[in-house]
């Protein structure tokens, strides 16, 4: 575990909270201010009131974090309405709603989703019923984001989702995924498993969340397999919140190890596991050895790997930068492709995203341009 004061100060806000009410505006001031980069600010409202230490830090703090607070739940609001409009429209399909990552938190009302924005609701389905929830969506009023043909190819022949597809009057977006990693990558977790391990959302029919375990391990993968970190912090929160919140079920990390090595993700489960502690102090029983094991990379590659992700998980203000904060996001970048895609076709794939789509979307801006001119 790091020491706290090297770590920035909307760190140490999770990872001790009781040192909150003994801040001074200054340090209120600059804990706004990361959080806001982290995407934070409302977690750290809940934070403050579950703790019942709201009336007990600076008016201006608080009457900032009481501003964001009206947005979250306005937010949990249009998404439990947007599930049920999802719901509605792939009732005829012939397979259960999974709701994945932000949706899933606040609809099974986990710790997690306390305070959790997200700009889209992600749902895993079985790929042969691909077709029909396509269908079904468009039919709902969702249609494609992405037109060009490079992009349409990508998505249907190497990813493991649909293009991204937005809703054409209340511009929700919805990500319909059938894995939880690309058909490229090195290791393919069975989305079969993970579909008939989900379990039931209290309360509304037909809607589903993964297993504790599948939820931790999709979180840790989604941090540790991508190349963004621009959230980095806000998903690392989730993992701690998760890993507090189920390790309180009997049989958990057992569960969890024994889960890891099934889904071959023992590796982001490790790095979840270490940056978690190191980072915001979650507590790891004797029983989480099992799940830290099996994962461990060598000496030389951890050495390295602590260098790019203690700086990567930081907040994403110049208060929290070194040197070579923005070389190692660059290189969690490159690595989150790499992983994504193998040499030859990540070559082709970067070239062509570089070099040809931005000269395609040059010329169907003058191509819609002249439209326009030569409309009477």
């Amino acid at each position: 575990m790091m020491p706290s004061s090297s770590l920035p100060i909307a760190i140490r806000a999770f990872r001790e909270p009781q040192c909150l009410t003994g801040l001074t505006m200054a340090e209120w001031q600059l804990l706004l201010r990361q959080c806001s980069k982290a995407n934070l600010e409302v977690r750290l409202y809940y934070l403050l009131r579950q703790r019942g230490e709201l009336a007990a830090i600076p008016p201006p703090a608080r009457e900032m974090l009481e501003w964001v607070h009206p947005i979250a739940e306005r937010h949990t609001q249009a998404v439990q309405w947007e599930v049920r409009q999802i719901l509605a429209a792939l009732k005829d399909t012939g397979g259960p709603l999974i709701l994945l990552k932000g949706a899933a938190y606040t609809m099974a009302q986990l710790p997690s989703g306390l305070g959790r924005l997200y700009s889209d609701i992600d749902i895993l389905v079985d790929e042969a019923l691909l077709p029909e929830v396509e269908t079904a969506l468009m039919m709902g009023g969702w249609h494609a984001t992405h037109h060009d043909a490079y992009d349409q190819r990508y998505y249907r022949e190497w990813m493991h989702e649909l293009p991204p597809m937005q809703h054409i009057h209340r511009h929700t977006a919805i990500d319909v995924h059938h894995a939880i990693l690309p058909r490229t990558a090195p290791v393919h977790p069975d989305p079969q498993q993970l579909r008939a391990g989900a379990v039931p959302v209290p309360g509304i029919d037909g809607v589903f969340v993964l297993a504790p375990e599948d939820m931790v391990l999709h979180s840790a993968t989604h941090l540790f397999f991508d190349g963004e970190c621009d959230h980095g912090l806000r998903d690392l929160v989730d993992l701690d919140a998760l890993l507090r919140h189920f390790s309180e079920r009997p049989g958990f990390w057992e569960g969890l190890a024994t889960r890891a090595v099934q889904l071959q993700l023992t590796r982001p489960l490790f790095y979840a596991l270490r940056y978690t502690e190191r980072l915001l102090g979650t507590p790891l029983p004797p029983q989480a050895a099992a799940a830290r094991a099996a994962g461990r990379p060598n000496p030389v590659l951890l050495a390295v790997m602590d260098r790019l992700y203690l700086r990567a998980l930081m907040p994403m203000h110049t208060s929290c930068d070194d040197w070579w904060s923005g070389t190692a996001r660059f290189m969690i970048y490159l690595r989150g492709n790499w992983l994504r895609m193998p040499p030859l076709l990540l070559a082709r794939h970067l070239f062509h995203k570089a070099f040809l789509s931005p000269k395609d979307k040059a010329e169907d801006a003058d191509t819609g341009a002249e439209a326009e001119l030569d409309r009477p």
